[in-house]
């Protein structure tokens, strides 16, 4: 075993000088220049670089050099900008609501506004912890849920070299077995990784190969067992179900299976986003997100919401195409990135 916790944020602090920097196909066989700029804190910067942006130019103009009187007609402007972020409109409402708390009727400056807006921020994405639970005995088994297209196969690639790269043997189960390039993917990965994976026939019940794959990570003395599932809308009702009968069954090999359940969210839906949280976190039994794609998006905000409506943590985050581009979810360094230039 390594000597540092994959399940743990702390991994992310140990492993900033020695990133691996593996090549992605998606990059063209090169290394992605975000995977070695700065470390993890240099790679949420890159990540939130176009909310910031977003931030910096509207508010800006809105505050002016000189400051600008908080009346009513600034604050509704303020909640405006702040909801083009996708930090949706209950979070956007708790920054102006303090802002016209501490600043009605007289003039804000940047440096205050932004004071104000951080600790509220603080406020709301406070979360126990982003670590990962672990087995008390045997492998740990995590279940990954989300829609079609949210980044599942790619998410459980990185956690999968996260975990490997930490010297833990790792089992995949192919849960997704309506779509034969899921599969396809998920076994290049795997090689390339040096996991092993589970598999069954297109078409084949799922539950069943999940079952396999805890099966074979506990006969093997696995550390840990990824099973992905087939991406679904949180609208259709049967095929939620379906998440509960796979949970049941990895139940049978281990009674406490599977210790988490993540669910992918693409953070470049914005809104769409919190729909799909909301759909799968009961159902499923979620308990965190990983939050795909926060380096292609302006819309970087959206975590903010999630935290503030869902009581469920942001365990990782996706920054960028290579295989070492997801860092554990850091409240601190998150409202640090994104206030990073005083907005």
């Amino acid at each position: 075993m390594a000597n540092w916790n994959p399940f743990s944020k702390k991994s992310d602090d140990a492993g900033d000088a020695g990133t691996s920097h593996q090549p992605d196909e998606a990059t063209g066989g090169e290394p992605s220049p975000q995977a070695s700029s700065g470390g993890i804190f240099g790679r949420f910067r890159t990540a939130l670089k176009k909310t910031v942006n977003v931030l910096n130019t509207d508010i800006r103009d809105l505050v002016g050099k000189d400051g600008r009187l908080v009346d009513d007609d600034f604050l509704s402007e303020l909640f405006a900008l702040l909801i083009k972020t996708d930090m949706g409109g209950k979070s956007a409402g708790e920054i102006r609501d303090r802002i016209a708390k501490d600043f009605r009727g007289r003039k804000v400056h940047m440096d205050e506004l932004v004071e104000s807006a951080k600790e509220t921020v603080h406020e709301i994405m406070q979360q126990d912890s982003a670590d990962l639970a672990q087995a008390a005995e045997g492998p740990t088994v995590i279940m990954v849920v989300g829609v079609n297209g949210a980044g599942k196969t790619t998410s459980i690639a990185k956690l999968t070299h996260r975990f490997v790269t930490a010297g833990n043997k790792v089992v995949l189960g192919a849960g997704d077995t309506f779509r034969a390039a899921a599969v396809e993917q998920l076994t290049v990965w795997a090689d390339r990784m040096g996991a092993e994976i589970v598999t069954g026939r297109q078409g084949s019940d799922p539950a069943s190969v999940a079952y396999k794959a805890v099966e074979a990570a506990k006969s093997s003395g696995a550390d840990i067992c990824i099973v992905d599932t087939a991406g679904r809308l949180q609208t259709q009702s049967n095929l939620m179900q379906e998440l509960s009968r796979i949970r049941r069954v990895m139940e049978k090999v281990i009674p406490d299976a599977p210790h988490e359940v993540l669910l992918v969210l693409d953070a470049t839906a914005g809104q769409n986003a919190i729909s799909q949280a909301r759909g799968f976190s009961d159902a499923a039994g979620c308990t965190g997100i990983v939050l795909a794609k926060m380096d292609g998006t302006a819309k970087g905000g959206v975590a903010i919401p999630i935290r503030d409506e869902f009581d469920l943590p942001v365990k990782f985050i996706g920054l960028g195409e290579t295989p070492d581009a997801l860092a554990a979810f850091d409240v601190e360094r998150y409202v640090d990135a994104l206030f990073e230039h005083g907005l």
